[in-house]
């Protein structure tokens, strides 16, 4: 194939939407010169691509997976390793009762009712699959089940080493395991390769590629690598997360994020993938709602372990006080929106960094490496009394002791009157020293929006409302699922089981 062909070629799939729109018949009768051939092809390493590239390669397909960055994972290997699993058999042995009404009222309530009935459904009705076949591959999960914010009732199996590399290490380890697949890292996906029906046939990655973190807008400034065309046989699953990383792209939704602000993401974390999905005629859904994680600290790093200490211990059995009145502001176990939205509120122009803390009992519960490794980091902190926290804090020590004594009534007599929140059912309060605490801070976390798919996983097209032939996609790129603001823990459950569904399709 001559170079001026695939050139023609790559600019067919460049202007496929706008021609598609005016009827155009491109023809690409000089077939690519193609690097290598599979049956399907993932774009993306975390929870969704894995799914999916599991599932196809049990079908028996050969299965490319690529990956821009150094290691496999993306966010899904840093997070916290929480999967929602509604009416799950840990429920049941546990005698939680738990029902689809209840799952689909807790998750319309985060989401303002915005979410995608359908693709609601379809991640409730297969979460117990999705379960399997991580069980299948390897993961192992704790027995104390989490009730991550907004859920009525504990959903949360939790990997036993406390993130999401739990569940992602023993399904890379079960693809590589299996015949015919191979994983390309440093491999930056750039352009989908269609054929003169619209058909996606390949893709254009560049291989040998180096993520530049000092770049303002890697995906346009980044040059690096080596051009590649892949041929996909079957088709390509798009699954290459969120954006909350894009300092380009996010500012275009939220006009008020600084360029500086902290996020949860890993660095490589930007939108390139899923605009050229919108480039080739996917629909976009709900690109601008952006969810901020309110477990955060600012006393450290990016994701961090503080979500560890808040999600596990502090908001389930303990409160959060504003340091200006010493007094409770939110219920604790709210859903994500609700909870930033109030800290945004009392931290204000002047840092003034809401205290979450409990007692001696509730961090029990956390895995003692990560519990010692955030005590160590001084990001959370040990007080022998409520007055030592005080102080640390410039809490006002008496006002302090007074709202932890109305908040230990309230988890006495089972009802919160202030702010709704579900108290603990085995009664724990505030009252066994020692204490823990720790600064708090929503960081960014979270794209909501991405390309519409329908229930098999097929992305929708804008040009013909049908689906696009040989493009799925799966994880944090899609859009409509969680409506304005997702459930905490439900993101697992999102992508393993819309992966799954993907693997099963293409």
């Amino acid at each position: 194939m001559s170079n001026l062909s695939r050139r023609n070629l790559l600019k067919i799939s460049a202007l496929a939407a706008a021609a598609t729109a005016l009827g155009a018949n491109q023809s690409d009768s000089n077939a690519p010169s193609w690097d290598g051939e599979y049956d399907v092809i993932v774009i993306g390493s975390g929870f969704a691509a894995h799914a999916a590239a599991v599932k196809s390669a049990m079908r028996g397909l050969s299965v490319l997976m690529v990956e821009k960055m150094g290691r496999v994972g993306g966010n899904s290997v840093i997070n916290g390793g929480i999967f929602c699993v509604p009416l799950s058999p840990k429920q049941k042995a546990q005698g939680i009762n738990d029902s689809r009404e209840l799952f689909f009222k807790d998750t319309l309530k985060a989401g303002r009712n915005l979410n995608n009935p359908a693709l609601l459904e379809l991640i409730f009705s297969r979460a117990n699959d999705a379960l399997n076949l991580t069980l299948e591959c390897g993961a192992e999960y704790r027995d104390f089940l989490e009730q991550s914010g907004g859920h009525s009732v504990p959903r949360g199996y939790k990997t036993s080493n406390g993130t999401g590399a739990g569940i992602i290490q023993p399904m890379q380890a079960r693809f590589k395991s299996l015949p015919n697949t191979e994983v390309k890292t440093r491999t930056k996906f750039d352009k989908f390769i269609t054929d003169d029906s619209g058909r996606v046939v390949g893709v254009e990655v560049r291989e040998n590629y180096r993520f530049d973190n000092k770049l303002f807008d890697d995906d346009r400034e980044n040059k690096s690598g080596d051009k590649k065309l892949y041929r996909a046989k079957k088709g390509v699953v798009l699954a290459s997360g969120g954006f909350c990383a894009d300092k380009v792209y996010r500012k275009l939704q939220e006009p008020l994020i600084p360029d500086n602000a902290q996020t949860t993401n890993h660095s490589g974390a930007t939108a390139g993938a899923m605009l050229e999905a919108f480039r080739i005629g996917a629909y976009p859904v709900h690109v601008s709602h952006l969810q901020f994680g309110p477990w955060a600290s600012p006393d450290e790093k990016g994701y961090g372990l503080a979500s560890k200490f808040n999600v596990t211990a502090s908001f389930r059995y303990g409160i959060s006080v504003d340091k200006k009145t010493s007094k409770r502001y939110m219920n604790e176990i709210a859903d994500r929106k609700t909870r930033a939205d109030k800290m945004f509120e009392i931290i204000g122009k002047d840092e003034n960094y809401p205290i979450h803390f409990c007692d001696s009992r509730p961090v029990k519960h956390m895995l003692k490496e990560q519990f010692d490794k955030l005590l160590a980091s001084g990001a959370l902190k040990r007080f022998d009394t409520l007055d030592a926290l005080a102080a640390e804090y410039g809490l006002n020590a008496s006002t302090l002791k007074q709202t932890v004594a109305q908040y230990n009534e309230y988890v006495k007599q089972g009802k919160d009157p202030d702010f709704g929140k579900i108290l603990p059912k085995d009664g724990t309060d505030i009252s066994v020293p020692p204490f823990y605490a720790m600064r708090g801070v929503p960081k960014l976390h979270h794209a909501m929006g991405g390309v519409a798919i329908n229930n098999k996983a097929q992305v929708l097209s804008s040009i013909t409302n049908e689906p696009i032939a040989g493009l799925y996609a799966a994880g944090e790129v899609t859009g409509g699922t969680h409506g304005a603001s997702r459930l905490g823990s439900n993101a697992i459950l999102d992508c393993l089981v819309c992966g799954m569904v993907a693997g099963e399709n293409v």
